[in-house]
């Protein structure tokens, strides 16, 4: 979860224009860009995202749930499932899970606002508000399944997630079995007997002036996975930042430290994913 005061507001910022050279390294290939370039830039982040298929599955009750993959070359490859922040699934995270998939990853990023996108704070909270629980678990296992089960898929899966999807992306771990796990800024709040069914180790980032997802929030997270008997399994790592410092439209981003992050992060997932 967020509030207004937890998660970046993106409504009042300018739009920001495409240098004509980065336009031109991008028809290049993704690869000859920088992840934060593209993510900072509408138009790239559209073309990356334009490179990503549609894919649904059903759940028990027949509800339809779509998501955006994106494949690597490889024949066979590890998985990444990737939950969006309070926003929604918009053209960022696509874009992210293209970059994935240029890494050698099978990248389904999910959409659990059924195609809604929140354009401003009040309405990104209210669609972040009207997620059933319920549903939203049942959808990310439903998902797990899909990419273990896929036709490129190694096997393995780690999930990833920022703010309202960083949350997510612990409580999809603890639902289903998975490998990785991965929390930008999420709310970790969950308790021991919860924590104890995670089979993988967890990688969370964290900046210490995000006023909401603070040390103590982070703490008690620590000291849960302890009694669970996960101590061993989770690694924090805390920047001098603050909420959402890792995304490059927004008016928090903080470039040294999303690197610093993004880095950590695909060191995790070629440790436990390859």
């Amino acid at each position: 979860m967020c509030d207004l005061d937890g998660c970046d507001d993106q409504s009042h910022l300018p739009e920001i224009k495409v240098k004509p050279e980065d336009r031109r390294l991008f028809l290049k290939g993704l690869a000859s860009l920088p992840l934060a370039s593209v993510l900072a830039f509408p138009e790239l982040s559209q073309a990356a995202a334009a490179k990503l298929d549609n894919v649904t599955i059903k759940l028990a009750d027949g509800t339809e749930v779509s998501a955006a993959i994106a494949l690597p070359k490889a024949e066979k490859a590890p998985t990444v499932l990737l939950i969006h922040e309070w926003w929604g699934l918009n053209d960022q995270i696509k874009a992210v899970a293209a970059e994935l998939a240029d890494m050698g990853y099978v990248a389904l990023a999910v959409d659990l606002y059924g195609g809604k996108v929140g354009t401003d704070a009040p309405s990104a909270k209210a669609l972040m508000s009207a997620v059933d629980g319920d549903k939203a678990t049942e959808t990310l296992v439903g998902w797990v399944d899909y990419l273990k089960n896929h036709k490129q898929s190694n096997g393995k899966v780690g999930t990833m997630g920022w703010c309202f999807g960083g949350g997510w992306s612990v409580n999809a771990s603890i639902a289903t079995p998975v490998d990785a796990t991965i929390v930008y800024y999420g709310y970790v709040t969950q308790k021991a007997d919860q924590l104890k069914s995670l089979k993988g180790p967890v990688l969370g980032h964290f900046g210490t002036q995000d006023k909401n997802i603070n040390k103590e929030m982070v703490g008690g997270f620590e000291t849960e996975m302890e009694k669970a008997g996960k101590k061993d399994s989770l690694t924090v790592n805390w920047y001098d930042a603050n909420h959402a410092f890792a995304n490059p439209t927004g008016a928090r981003y903080d470039a040294e430290d999303a690197a610093t992050a993004w880095k950590r992060t695909t060191e995790f997932l070629k440790a436990n994913l390859s």
